[in-house]
């Protein structure tokens, strides 16, 4: 990948795309300001929903788990990643994205200027599904309240869903990926960008030089808007 960012932001189209209210705690509250009073809460909030999440049995995917996967990272962060779901190493260790789609994740990272751990990186549900297939909806509807919690309580600037589960999950459409790329929406004012999973691109590499546009548009979102 090259390194070069445009800072021109007249390309980007603004979608608003939001999770009905139903699904999101306190869905017309502004996001707070960040004080450390406030983070610390909100890292015991954070614990209290990993806790939830561990002994959640509201589908089926709890049966063949031998670890649940929260997620993991900062509060505030620029950028919070969401997945589709763990994979057999994720189900190993209890942590997201460590395995070899982790591992070329962490490739993309610093193309915009970030380490990992500046980051929040999650997954759509929380248990393995057996072979890595897709999670089917029931298992989706089961573990979306927890992730709306950590969008919630982690505030970040921006969202980037990684796939076409994440992107439909969080933008509530049955829209392919491919026509997801290439806009920033919105989800309760948070500025969301879609692109393939790592996965995906270690399987096609011609899906490289799409992945690196989403990046600079995601890139993008990240710095100061010129006057």
């Amino acid at each position: 990948m090259s390194t070069g960012f445009s800072r021109k932001r007249a390309d980007i189209t603004f979608t608003q795309r939001v999770i009905p209210a139903a699904h999101v705690v306190g869905a017309s509250a502004a996001l707070p300001t960040s004080k450390a009073a406030d983070a610390t809460d909100a890292n015991d909030d954070l614990a209290a929903v990993a806790k939830q999440i561990a002994s959640c049995v509201a589908c089926g995917l709890c049966a063949g788990r031998k670890m649940t996967v929260p997620g993991e990272g900062g509060m505030n962060p620029p950028v919070m990643f969401v997945g589709e779901g763990p994979g057999e190493e994720e189900d190993r260790t209890g942590r997201p994205f460590v395995g070899a789609a982790g591992q070329y994740l962490d490739k993309w990272i610093p193309s915009i200027g970030l380490k990992r751990t500046d980051c929040f990186i999650a997954n759509v549900v929380k248990c393995r599904p057996p072979q890595n297939r897709e999670p089917r909806p029931e298992e989706i509807a089961a573990c979306l309240p927890y992730l709306v919690k950590q969008i919630r309580q982690v505030r970040p600037r921006t969202i980037c869903c990684l796939g076409r589960i994440a992107a439909q999950t969080l933008l509530q459409t049955t829209s392919s990926l491919g026509a997801l790329r290439g806009k920033v929406y919105s989800w309760q004012g948070i500025p969301l960008v879609v692109t393939y999973h790592p996965s995906a691109v270690l399987r096609e590499t011609e899906l490289r030089k799409p992945v690196w546009e989403d990046l600079k548009l995601l890139k993008s979102l990240l710095e100061p808007a010129e006057s």
